[in-house]
């Protein structure tokens, strides 16, 4: 377990140093290489080197070349991969992480980092379940119920929102996709029955006209404008809402975001924790809800 663990972060490494290069040659990495703890001062094969690579290729789904001209450098020709949020990239930055956490342990009083409930306990359990299609009884204590209820569900797929985990399944009683946090879930037992998944799911797709794990409604998808003051406008720039986000306007002290999704609670309590840096221009319906949100939390701490 250790070998392989240690294998994988020299897989990371190598992925990382290449990609932060852009262009590097292999005498170039060896002496990266040297300079690491994880080498213990042996200098990289050449042979070890093109192993990596290979595994790295093909774990991370990523393309390693080498540019013969004007010296051997090698490169990462789909490097917009790393960006583009799948199941890997995600892998390979966590494990980046993981790596520098490692190697800075010195400093582990000064780096703070956010906890995830317990939601994890059952990640290995309902990751075995999906894989050979297997359905599972779970007893489930929703946040805005009084008691647990048990029920079967099939499990689909697990999504990752704010720190916490949630599993899409379906739902045999309701015949559609239910959403579970998966910390609510007080106990869990995979059964021997098996099911199918709907031909047509396709888990990346689910959440494409939604914010946040709120899903599978009515809704419609509307045009949302919001106008933000410059500041907020800089972080969502960096860190968008919604794929569909688009800037419409941008003046000194303001600019105007486009978005088309469903408006649902996610996407509201968004907004509200925005404060006095964000207001609805359109739809109007949610400009108004907004505000009446507003002026009930003044109401509470005007009385």
């Amino acid at each position: 377990m250790y070998m392989a663990k240690n294998l994988l972060n020299k897989y990371v490494w190598l992925v990382e140093t290449i990609y932060k290069a852009g262009r590097i040659t292999f005498e170039e990495i060896n002496e990266k290489w040297l300079d690491n703890d994880m080498s213990e001062g042996v200098e990289l094969a050449l042979r070890t080197f093109h192993k990596w690579r290979i595994a790295a290729e093909e774990m991370f789904g990523l393309v390693i070349e080498c540019e013969r001209k004007g010296g051997y450098h090698y490169y990462i020709a789909n490097s917009d991969e790393i960006k583009s949020g799948s199941l890997r990239s995600w892998l390979l930055n966590t494990m980046s992480v993981s790596n520098l956490l490692m190697d800075n342990q010195n400093l582990k009083d000064r780096i703070i980092l956010e906890n995830i409930p317990s939601g994890q306990d059952y990640l290995a359990q309902i990751f075995e379940a999906m894989k050979k299609n297997h359905v599972i009884h779970i007893t489930y204590h929703g946040y805005w119920k009084e008691e647990s209820f048990s029920f079967d569900v099939e499990p689909y797929a697990v999504k990752l929102f704010k720190q916490r985990w949630y599993l899409m399944a379906r739902s045999p009683y309701y015949d559609k996709i239910m959403i579970y946090a998966i910390d609510r879930i007080c106990n869990m037992e995979t059964k021997d029955d098996k099911f199918k998944m709907t031909k047509d799911f396709v888990p990346s797709e689910f959440f494409d006209d939604y914010y946040g794990i709120i899903a599978n409604t009515e809704s419609e998808v509307q045009k949302i404008v919001l106008k933000l003051s410059a500041g907020q406008a800089n972080y969502l720039r960096s860190l968008p809402l919604h794929h569909s986000q688009k800037e419409t306007e941008r003046q000194a002290e303001y600019s105007l975001l486009e978005l088309h999704l469903c408006p649902e609670f996610d996407f509201q309590q968004e907004i509200l924790s925005m404060g006095e840096d964000v207001e609805v221009i359109e739809p109007l319906w949610l400009r108004k809800e907004i505000a009446g949100k507003i002026k009930r939390m003044w109401n509470k701490y005007n009385s």
